[in-house]
């Protein structure tokens, strides 16, 4: 950050990431040349055969061509390591040197061709060591060329020419604000014609409508919108994750504000009911984690699930459930049996149908907790990709609320079309006419898990005794009174510093700012960042207090997205007005949006490794939303998401809360005997 400007336009690289690349080819070349260098002075007096000259020819050009590439590339990795992230003018005459590089490839392109030719020449009879060692050197040279022109397509940004003049016109013409907003007005329209057109190409395999097409452009829109203020590179983003994690685990010790966690004592209330919806959650966590079928179900037994998924394939089923979709041999449906522990005829409903806004789902009958279960399945291809990327609000109208609430668009569509099928299609009416003494219990997991309490919401008023139990669900699902309505029937379960459960267009909003904070403030050269933080997520130690230069910098200046070459952003930004300010989190187009329900967060209390396995303790406890208003960065921000994870914590409670009980039964009935 800023991005590197070459040949008039913007590349998606920064002047300052030339150290690793260039090292490691540094490191190449000078293997290389000594090789080169080696072969000649042990060879030289043997150039005498039938094309031995032009082969001697060819050694001694590549030598000094690789001495020149060497210098190059030296005075590219000084220069790349010089100054900040945010202070590139150490750097100034980068690009000088790049386009010294550059030229470099024409002379080694043509002598690799030649090269080529040479060797493959039938008329030349040398020693075959020296010719081998000539069509090494040969191949090296293509490999490297070909690799470079894959890393230029990488760094191609297609937008590079537009940032440019629109950086070029508002920053050297000194335009009027209505002049630059119109410039910046067409980078972000060009913008979202080139992540739809990404989005597309990655969805060239979903039959596509009217109705997918909108989705493709709205997500298009949110990309566009939130990258379009500022100019990070990937690698900006990495040094700034790895600054946001050492910073987060220097304060994770500091008190908690007693506001956002809610504490009881074991003999409380609340903490028996925490206690049984513990023991509900574990239970009903497994038809979430069974709704994602044979994925799901061979992940977590790698060695024996095909053999016993193949030995249910060929059983004979006394009843048949209603199947929707396509279940090849059978696996979706056996793994399902197989993690939920029931049977055949317990299930009313099975969809294994796919599109995007249309969710799989199962409807089963569980004797044990005497309820009609309905799962549905959390993200598990592309076009659910697309649901949860589909993240405009909409309104939903419910008749006992006082105001209208706003949810995410994508996954209450989802959920609308579950809502169809359940009650158009007669589904529920059939399950509670066969046991009309259970109630209704919705789960699910990740996207499974905001789909489910949405649809909660759509049938509380026809079935008042239903519950909700949503697994690490998505962060930005509903608004405050709708968030508040839920508390009453659903249970929403977080596992440590899950990010989904954290992820919503504000909370992104503050990653950004944070990040683009952190790392335009920190004076060490990033790639000391980028060494320093894989030490520590891969070994770990104390984090490292980066110094910074806030003192004697303007707030302004600190808050301001930096791009291209300037240090500050041209178009203003309303996300980044002031460093402490809150406002920004909320816009109109993506309002501040809550979790479901009542939460019960799980955290790792310890851990003890071991060689093949590590023994990890829980603890759960209520919380309250607020705590879930900043993204955590932490190495199990993803896995402590996957639904194994999930349940594993749930069963940990589950085994330890029976022990203690088990414990207590025995020490009083010690008691009574003495």
């Amino acid at each position: 950050m800023p991005g590197l400007v070459l040949f008039g336009r913007r590349w998606a690289i920064g002047s300052d990431d030339f150290v690793f690349p260039g090292a490691f080819e540094l490191f190449l070349r000078l293997i290389w040349w000594v090789g080169v260098l080696v072969l000649y002075s042990v060879h030289k007096e043997r150039f005498n055969c039938t094309g031995g000259g032009l082969l001697h020819t060819y050694l001694l050009v590549l030598l000094v061509l690789l001495a020149a590439i060497i210098c190059a590339v030296s005075a590219i990795v000084c220069v790349s390591m010089r100054g900040t992230i945010s202070n590139p003018g150490p750097r100034k005459s980068l690009p000088k040197l790049l386009y010294t590089r550059l030229f470099l490839f024409l002379p080694e392109f043509v002598w690799a061709t030649v090269g080529a030719i040479w060797v493959s020449d039938s008329r030349v009879h040398c020693e075959k060591t020296v010719v081998n060692a000539i069509f090494g050197t040969v191949i090296a040279s293509w490999i490297i060329i070909i690799f470079t022109i894959i890393a230029i397509v990488i760094v191609f940004d297609p937008l590079g020419g537009k940032k440019t003049l629109y950086l070029t016109d508002a920053i050297d013409r000194n335009l009027e604000s209505s002049q630059s907003g119109q410039l910046f007005y067409n980078v972000k329209k060009t913008a979202t014609r080139v992540w739809e057109k990404r989005i597309r190409l990655l969805c060239c395999c979903i039959v596509q409508n009217d109705d997918h097409r909108v989705a493709f452009t709205s997500i298009a829109e949110l990309f566009s919108s939130y990258f379009s203020d500022t100019d990070l590179v990937p690698s900006d983003i990495a040094a700034g994750l790895s600054l946001l994690h050492q910073e987060q685990d220097l304060v994770e010790n500091c008190p908690k504000d007693p506001e956002e966690i809610l504490c009881h004592s074991p003999t409380s209330p609340v903490a028996d009911d925490l206690d049984v919806e513990l023991e509900n959650a574990a239970h009903y966590m497994q038809f979430a984690a069974a709704a994602y079928g044979w994925p799901y179900y061979i992940f977590t037994n790698p060695f024996t699930a095909l053999c016993r998924l193949n030995r249910d394939c060929c059983r004979n089923r006394a009843t048949d459930p209603d199947i929707i979709g396509g279940d090849c041999l059978n696996f979706h449906f056996g793994s399902i049996l197989r993690i939920t522990g029931l049977q055949y005829r317990d299930f009313i409903h099975i969809s294994f149908h796919n599109k995007i806004f249309e969710i799989p789902f199962f409807v089963a009958l569980d004797h044990k907790k005497e309820a009609v279960v309905v799962a549905v399945r959390g993200t598990l291809s592309f076009e659910d990709i697309i649901t949860d990327l589909s993240a405009d609000c909409e309104d939903l109208t419910l008749e006992d609320l006082l105001e209208n609430g706003l949810v995410h668009k994508g996954i209450t569509q989802a959920a609308n079309y579950i809502y169809r099928k359940l009650i158009n299609d007669g589904i529920l009416n059939q399950a509670l006419t066969i046991a009309p003494e259970y109630k209704v219990v919705i789960v699910g997991h990740s996207l499974g898990a905001g789909t489910a309490s949405i649809l909660a919401v759509l049938l509380k008023n026809s079935f008042p005794m239903l519950r909700c139990y949503a697994f690490s669900p998505p962060g930005g699902l509903l608004s405050k009174s709708l968030a508040d309505y839920t508390k009453h029937f659903i249970i929403s379960v977080i596992v440590g510093k899950d990010l989904v459960a954290r992820l919503s267009m504000p909370n992104m909003e503050d990653l950004k700012r944070r990040i683009v904070r952190i790392v335009a403030n920190c004076n060490r050269p990033k790639y000391q960042i980028l060494l320093r933080g894989c030490w520590y997520e891969v070994f770990g130690g104390n984090p490292d207090n980066f110094p910074t230069e806030l003192d004697g910098r303007s707030q302004d200046t600190l808050t301001q997205p930096l791009l291209a070459e300037e240090s500050l952003m041209v178009h203003h930004s309303p996300s980044y007005s002031t460093l402490g300010d809150e406002s920004h989190l909320n816009s109109p187009q993506y309002p501040q949006l809550y979790l479901p329900g009542k939460i019960i967060h799980i955290v790792e209390e310890s851990s003890t490794r071991r060689w093949c396995s590590s023994d990890i303790k829980y603890t759960a406890r209520w919380s309250k939303e607020t705590v879930f208003r900043n993204i955590l960065i932490s190495p199990k921000m993803i896995t402590d998401h996957m639904p194994d994870v999930v349940l594993k914590a749930l069963n940990s409670l589950s085994q330890d809360k029976a022990s203690c009980i088990s414990c207590q039964t025995q020490d009083d009935f010690n008691t009574n005997v003495v």
